[in-house]
């Protein structure tokens, strides 16, 4: 039964509002009525039904001549298709069909043969002498239409074909016709795209060329009656300067743009302004002082009187124009464009504090708008001013305005200044601790957007903030800063509690660098347990992935064993032998990430036995999650010592093959069967080129060796306070920096990498190096998986060559002196694994 749903209202069927609503049921009927209309009528479809029979080229020729236009505009747009298979047919057939058809076309069918031309084009289906041939004049007869959309599209296309036409045709067939289109008789439009050839032909004539037939035409159209003709042009003076050389450009180019620079039209005073900007370094010192300097002066000056629409454009390449300048610059006149910069960067803001209280009203929005574009334009222009003060002058002159431009109350500021934030703090270099509140600050704005352009170079921030700016300085672990750690926290957390779930990954992806600039202790309390609870309550995969991997880039460089054996217990028993099967799942990703972090033997230690736990899972996903991980966690065996573990892996899989269930599983079970027996077949064909993966692994657990001998040490070390520890002193900061040269060398693999391994390819199988002391192993032949023969992996006879690069590999927990206590070695850990395993057994 439907629950019954009482109105706070009853319905008035009196005669009046029964009328009413019968009004309405009419306007129903009547929107409803185009609809009924709009479907085709017998005659229609019959006129729209085609033969089909015909081939391609006969369907375009067919629906060319009699079709409807919107079937013309399909054939129109298949153009570069009919090229492509038929280019010979389609010139000889179509082709002569669409010159008769796009004169009358419409709209659409315009700007789709625009963009169809300019495709073919662009994939030299047919030589470019060819398309010269058949389609330039279709573009140049189009290009005076009258629509400007498609005038603007087949302009376009002419443009680009200009760049691959040879010299000779564009001069007869472009240039020549050029001189009459760009006349003062000719329509407006078309002296507009006259200006915009102009500028493209530049480049492709030489200096004198250009002198004597393009530089009139450029002179007149600079002087044209309508505004807009003249801006337009003003805007191709800088291609035409590039193509003339400097010499040309300071005679005849210079003189028409200080002219513009004085035009009546705001728009070409605009253009002209930005042409000398960008041409600033074509013209010499005399120059620049002469004559840039006192127009550049002139539109400071007039922008916040007369002549606002400059402010924008003004605050966007004021840095470019300073730095520019900067030689020619008296000390006063370097001071009043640094005011004026400071001027513009709090710009619409005096109202705030009280001032001006009768111009509020009359501030419209535009001018808003306008002054927000001008501040984040400053915001944008920071780091160059910075260069222009020097930065060692930037407590002095740039600091307030720092702060000003970072606590802007518009968005779009603040965000302008968090992009830029690592620009500062690199130019600042040792003096970078004086924006660590700004940097405090930022983190906490109450706009994720600027949280996020900010987390873009974090990492490159903390460490520039921890070394103090000197790249082989001491290790201050911001110890300076205490309320930067808390920032931290709570910018994870609002991102956390927002719908913005690709930033929250992307702060976590960048939060894996903090074990470089922050002490191991701060990490375990402050973060690593919310990574773990992220993974656990997130309900964002990609998140909790995230999450997953910086937990373990943590877990890699905590140097207590205790905390460390704590995380490893909670990752195995919350995760690993969770009640949900979506935990499970995100233990073997996690696996997936320590494979790619962690060293072999580490992984085999702590987790190989409860990966293998979950061939028993009764959830059919996270046996399949399982499979798929398989081939990764057969690499991290070291045969012969692993022999056991791999005997537990054969183990596994046959019981997958034998008593699996579900077909899809099964199906996953059998194609990584075959991929583990074609890692045992390749393993001695690529044994050299899987060496450096094996010095990797060794590299990565001396590493983990290197933190529990400075774990053992900082212990005696407090044991032995008050006593003479200078020798222990020694050798703790000789081990200090053997890690901290580690870390530096891959601190950047550590914060950037996908989040994918790179080292666990299912298709490759390294060859095996072992610690031990062992030499390479390799395969007799090919052992079908199924039979998991163990004699499958047996060292090599001894060899010197094998004996010496074994040697050379610095060695780890496993190391020996001699085989014999090896063997023992291996032996008595594969005891104890065994042992762990039942205790797990027993426990669950």
């Amino acid at each position: 039964m439907h629950p019954i749903i009482i109105f706070s209202y009853k319905m008035d069927f009196s005669q009046n509002n029964l009328f009413g609503y019968i009004e309405d049921l009419q306007e129903l009927t009547i929107i409803e009525r185009p609809v009924r209309r709009s479907l085709k009528t017998p005659e229609e479809i019959e006129r729209l039904t085609v033969d089909e029979e015909l081939n391609d080229i006969e369907r375009a020729v067919y629906l060319l001549s009699s079709g409807q236009d919107i079937q013309g505009t399909s054939v129109v747009a298949s153009l570069p298709v009919l090229m492509r298979q038929n280019p010979a047919e389609t010139l000889r057939r179509v082709l002569p069909k669409v010159r008769e058809v796009l004169p009358v076309a419409g709209v659409e069918m315009q700007l789709t043969a625009a963009v169809s031309l300019l495709t073919i084009l662009q994939e030299e289906s047919i030589s470019i002498h060819t398309y010269s041939h058949s389609f330039l004049h279709i573009i140049l007869q189009n290009l005076q239409h009258r629509d400007a959309g498609v005038s603007n599209a087949w302009l376009e296309t002419l443009l680009a074909a200009i760049e691959a036409l040879p010299k000779e045709t564009i001069r007869h067939e472009i240039l020549n016709p050029l001189v009459s289109k760009a006349q003062l008789s000719q329509t407006l439009q078309s002296r507009l795209v006259s200006c915009k050839i102009l500028g493209k032909l530049a480049n492709k004539f030489e200096a004198h060329i250009i002198k004597r037939e393009i530089l009139p035409l450029v002179k007149s159209l600079c002087q044209d009656v309508e505004y807009e003709v003249r801006s337009c042009m003003c805007r191709q003076l800088e291609l035409i300067a590039q193509g003339i050389g400097t010499e040309l450009t300071k005679n005849v180019v210079l003189p028409e743009l200080v002219e513009l620079a004085r035009d009546e039209g705001s728009s070409v005073r605009l253009a002209a302004f930005e042409t000398l900007v960008n041409l600033l370094e074509m013209f010499d010192a005399d120059d620049r002082s002469q004559t840039i300097l006192p127009l550049v002066k002139s539109f400071c000056e007039k922008s916040f009187k007369a002549d606002e629409s400059i402010l924008v454009s003004l605050s966007f390449h004021l840095g470019k124009l300073c730095n520019g300048l900067y030689g020619i610059f008296t000390p006063e006149q370097h001071l009043r464009f640094l005011e004026f910069y400071k001027k513009l960067c709090t710009l619409g803001l005096e109202q705030e504090n009280g001032h001006n209280d009768n111009q509020v009203q009359l501030q419209t929005l535009e001018q808003e708008k306008k002054y927000i574009s001008v501040r984040k334009n400053c915001a944008y222009n920071l780091p160059a001013m910075m260069v222009f003060v020097d930065p060692k002058n930037f407590n002095l002159d740039l600091y307030s305005t720092f702060f000003c431009l970072c606590h802007d109350p518009e968005v779009p500021v603040r965000h302008t200044m968090a992009i830029g934030f690592y620009e500062v703090a690199k130019l600042l270099n040792t003096d970078v601790y004086v924006i660590h509140k700004e940097l405090v600050a930022l983190l906490q704005d109450e706009s994720l957007e600027v949280l996020d352009a900010l987390i873009g170079y974090l990492p490159e921030i903390l460490e520039l903030l921890s070394t103090g700016g000197e790249s082989g300085g001491a290790e201050s672990k911001l110890l300076n800063f205490p309320e930067l750690i808390p920032a931290l926290t709570r910018a994870e957390q609002r991102a956390a509690t927002s719908l913005k779930w690709r930033t929250h990954e992307k702060l976590l992806q960048k939060y894996a660098c903090l074990p470089h600039v922050i002490s191991s202790d701060q990490i375990y309390y402050r973060f690593l347990h919310r990574m773990l609870s992220i993974i656990m309550t997130n309900n964002v995969l990609p998140v909790q992935k995230a999450a997953a991997r910086t937990l373990c880039v943590y877990l890699r460089y905590n140097r207590k064993q205790e905390q460390r054996h704590e995380v490893i217990q909670k990752l195995i028993g919350q995760l690993g032998q969770g009640k949900s099967y979506w935990n499970r799942l995100r233990f073997l990703d996690t696996c997936e990430f320590i494979i790619e972090l962690f060293s072999k033997s580490f992984f085999c230690e702590y987790f190989f036995l409860p990966v293998l736990e979950l061939t028993h899972d009764p959830v059919a996903n996270v046996r399949m999650k399982l499979c798929y991980l398989l081939p990764k966690v057969k690499l991290t065996l070291k045969v012969p010592t692993d022999k056991h573990l791999l005997q537990q892996l054969e183990l596994c899989v046959r019981k997958l093959l034998c008593e699996e269930k579900d077909k899809d599983v099964l199906s996953i079970v059998k194609k990584m069967v075959l991929e583990l027996d074609r890692m045992e077949t390749s393993l001695d064909a690529f044994q050299k080129r899987f060496y450096e993966n094996d010095l990797l692994d060794q590299q990565k657990e001396r590493e983990e060796h290197l933190l529990l001998e400075m774990e053992q040490l900082e212990k005696e070390k407090q044991q032995n306070e008050g006593r003479s520890t200078s020798m222990s002193d020694k050798i703790y900061e000789k081990k200090r920096k053997e890690v901290k040269k580690s870390k530096l060398v891959r601190s950047q693999s550590f914060s950037s990498q996908a989040l994918h391994s790179k080292y666990g390819n299912i298709d490759k199988c390294p060859s095996k190096s072992s610690s031990t002391g062992y030499t390479s192993v390799s395969t007799v032949g090919k052992t079908s998986v199924f039979t998991f023969a163990d004699d499958s992996f047996r060292p090599h006879s001894s060899n010197p060559s094998g004996t010496a690069s074994a040697s050379t590999l610095p060695s780890s927990s496993r190391n020996a002196s001699n085989s014999v206590d090896q063997k023992n070695n291996g032996s008595k850990e594969s005891h104890s694994r065994k042992v762990s395993l039942k205790n797990r057994k027993s426990n669950s």
